[in-house]
């Protein structure tokens, strides 16, 4: 048989004895400066992919908008000018900045010349999405900026009057 253990165990220390005064307080600084490391890039990940989602969202509804105004437009001139104001439009809906709005978009008519029965048209739209918070003497240096690119079709009506097309 085995004889009891009848050491004393050592008493419970203190949650902050053992430790040097100058190291009170170092893992709530530790836990800080690790979450800024860690946060600050997340939060700029996050709004970066928010403004080209929006820019996204942006392109494909002004590309669908400035093909469906064009072929329901009365005549060419008309029709690019709708297409160019869909297009402003679009970008606002989703407040995505715009600089020109009559070179972010291109039609090209395929299968015919515009205007006749059911010749298909294209619409595409391209813009430079800027990084946030990116100062204006980095961006003349270096191009800090996400293109977006969408397009669509439409088809001129067959049983529509084209006529001043």
């Amino acid at each position: 048989m085995r004889a009891p253990d009848l050491r004393r165990k050592p008493a419970p220390r203190p949650a902050g004895a053992g430790r040097h005064a100058s190291e009170r307080g170092s893992a709530l600084v530790e836990f800080l400066g690790a979450s800024l490391v860690l946060l600050v890039p997340l939060v700029y990940l996050v709004l970066t992919v928010g403004r080209v989602q929006a820019a996204s969202f942006a392109a494909e509804s002004a590309a669908s908008g400035a093909a469906r105004v064009f072929v329901m437009a009365p005549g060419q001139g008309t029709g690019a000018a709708l297409a160019v104001d869909a297009t402003r439009l679009a970008f606002e809906d989703q407040h995505v900045p715009l600089d020109d709005a009559a070179g972010a978009v291109a039609l090209s008519c395929l299968g015919g010349p515009c205007g006749a029965s059911g010749t298909a048209v294209v619409a595409h739209v391209r813009v430079e999405v800027a990084l946030p918070m990116v100062p204006a003497f980095v961006r003349a240096h270096v191009p800090l900026a996400v293109p977006v690119e969408a397009s669509a079709h439409g088809t001129f009506p067959r049983y529509a009057d084209l006529s001043g097309w």
